[in-house]
């Protein structure tokens, strides 16, 4: 589990980063664009030991994620889903599906823990304000009466460090939409939370279901041989802000949809139909 501090992208370089013996030959020779991340990732995958990367950088470069295939070992990512982004993503998910348009998102955030401290680098905020920034475009593309094809809400993330809070998180969030004949909503939220503590049992429960992975396999009818689940473990995402999942598949953001995956999984394994809400029992006659 990468539970360090932020670190900056790393640039994906043909011949570096871009293919499995590219990287770890690049490892061999100590390339400056591979990230310690990645070398923790790298030597996990070779352990085939799960590794989750808690914090928003591109740890998982092409070359570390055809490695992961490759070995049939487990990654997860990226960047714990603790505060202002698990409010944002509920929220948005709500008003979106209320047929609320939001026009603009701003997000203010600031911390004096050494994360803060961290990310008051350019290079490190960068990989921070693209983790909380793409959480809303699914949810966003997936209403099509709403948005046209390729239309966003205006997006803006701000992080502070201030040392006098300490890791007493300020986050701060106007959501401005429009709204029914013209009309225009503002709802502002104010959060205070102590960051660490937020976290913390996001890596115990991401490590308690990785390690569950390990332990379960399926098969179709008639088929002979069982298999698991892919290398890059999508069912992670309810915890995680920026969602790695399988390349050329989609990523969800929603939260209630990444919850209903996660505990249909589960289900699943003990025999259970999936959860629904349709309650027919209580409708029908």
């Amino acid at each position: 589990m990468w539970t360090a501090n932020t670190e900056r992208y790393a640039d994906i370089l043909p011949g570096v980063n871009d293919t499995a013996d590219n990287l770890l030959n690049s490892i061999k020779t100590g390339h400056e664009e591979v990230a310690p991340s990645t070398v923790f990732a790298v030597a996990s995958i070779l352990e085939n030991t799960p590794f989750i990367n808690g914090s928003p950088q591109n740890t998982f470069v092409p070359g570390a994620l055809q490695l992961a295939e490759q070995r049939n070992a487990f990654i997860g990512g990226d960047d714990f889903k603790s505060g202002q982004t698990k409010m944002k993503s509920a929220l948005v998910d709500f008003l979106i599906n209320a047929g609320i348009k939001l026009t603009s998102i701003a997000s203010y955030n600031h911390l004096g823990n050494n994360d803060g401290k961290n990310l008051s680098s350019q290079k490190q905020f960068r990989s921070k304000e693209i983790s909380k920034s793409n959480v809303v475009d699914d949810m966003v593309a997936a209403n099509q009466i709403l948005y046209e094809k390729d239309e966003h809400p205006d997006h803006t993330v701000v992080i502070k460090y201030l040392p006098a809070v300490g890791d007493n998180k300020r986050a701060l969030d106007e959501y401005y939409a429009e709204i029914f004949m013209g009309g225009h909503q503002t709802i502002s939220l104010f959060n205070i939370c102590e960051d660490s503590l937020l976290a913390s049992p996001l890596i115990i429960d991401l490590v308690l279901i990785a390690e569950m992975m390990t332990r379960i396999s399926w098969k179709a009818d008639g088929a002979e041989e069982y298999k698991g689940f892919h290398s890059v473990l999508s069912v992670l995402s309810y915890m995680l802000k920026a969602p790695l999942t399988p390349p050329g598949t989609p990523v969800v953001n929603s939260l209630n949809k990444q919850r209903s995956a996660l505990t249909n999984i589960f289900r699943a394994c003990v025999g259970l139909q999936p959860e629904s809400e349709m309650t027919l029992e209580h409708k029908l006659f």
